[in-house]
């Protein structure tokens, strides 16, 4: 079965395994549009997306996955939001995954993403995802003892994690899911200002907890697992993307850009109509006439 294969963007991690996380930005470099035309670029690629939207739901064969991960304050939920603005929300799905319940625990670490995968037609939205799996866990170990799983030896866990998300987003791709990958990266800076507006700003401060500091202290932790997941799991079907979100807008334009590109790139179109059924629309137009007498 033949895979269908996004467009290539300047954005997306390399598939050779030769991504180099420290060198890659976390703003823009060279010439940046204004901030109004940056939001201007957005609202064009969030119409093309509506209107994409629209298409892959009449033509249902086409579902598409979109994965969000970063670190907090990165600004997945407003990318989202932004992004997502124009799309019918029947057309669109959002899940955020967040520690896991007993239920969940109970399963394979693919089992409680699975069951929210995107219905063909749809745009299905993983805010943060089983990736989580190869990154807070691999960087806080006491989440893999809560997992009780059945090996003796835990030293090829991660390999082992890597091929099942492989084998998965492999499965997908075959079975007419488009699988695109966000990894927003934002500075370690950039994270302590937008933190500190937090702290001082009240309607914000829901959006801070005291473990987001103990986050920053291991944040390095977290780099080296980033480095790693995009490495081993960015493909031509299923490509990461590392965005500079140190710029907000910026950032969100780059995430619609890519989307429009690869839906407009998907080979769909609306359902054709026979030349029976173009007849009779005649004669659905002379009887819906004839109310009106």
């Amino acid at each position: 079965m033949s895979l269908f294969i996004p467009p290539q963007s300047s954005l997306a991690v390399p598939f050779d395994g030769s991504f180099d996380l420290s060198s890659h930005a976390t703003f823009p470099e060279g010439d940046v549009p204004s901030k109004k035309s940056l939001e201007k670029k957005l609202k064009k690629q969030v119409k093309t997306i509506s209107e994409l939207q629209r298409k892959l739901y009449a033509h249902d064969r086409f579902s598409v996955l979109l994965v969000f991960q970063a670190m907090d304050a990165a600004g997945k939920d407003g990318t989202i939001r932004a992004v997502m603005s124009g799309v019918n929300p029947a057309g669109c799905q959002v899940f955020s995954f967040k520690s896991p319940s007993s239920q969940e625990l109970d399963h394979d670490f693919m089992w409680r993403s699975n069951k929210r995968l995107p219905e063909r037609g749809r745009i299905g939205i993983f805010n943060r995802s089983y990736y989580e799996e190869v990154l807070a866990v691999r960087v806080r170990s006491a989440y893999l003892a809560n997992q009780r799983l059945p090996q003796a030896d835990m030293d090829n866990i991660w390999d082992e994690r890597f091929d099942s998300i492989r084998d998965q987003e492999l499965h997908l791709a075959r079975n007419g899911t488009v699988v695109l990958k966000f990894w927003l990266n934002v500075s370690r800076d950039e994270q302590k200002r937008r933190f500190l507006e937090r702290l001082k700003t009240p309607e914000k401060y829901w959006k801070f907890s005291k473990s987001d500091l103990s986050e920053r202290g291991v944040w390095d932790d977290y780099m080296a697992a980033y480095q790693s997941l995009l490495n081993e799991t960015s493909r031509s079907h299923a490509p990461w993307h590392a965005i500079p979100a140190d710029n907000k807008p910026y950032m969100r334009y780059c995430v619609a850009k890519v989307i429009a590109d690869t839906m407009q790139a998907l080979p769909m179109q609306y359902p054709e109509q026979s030349a029976e059924q173009l007849a009779q629309f005649d004669d659905y137009i002379i009887q819906l006439a004839d109310e009106d007498k």
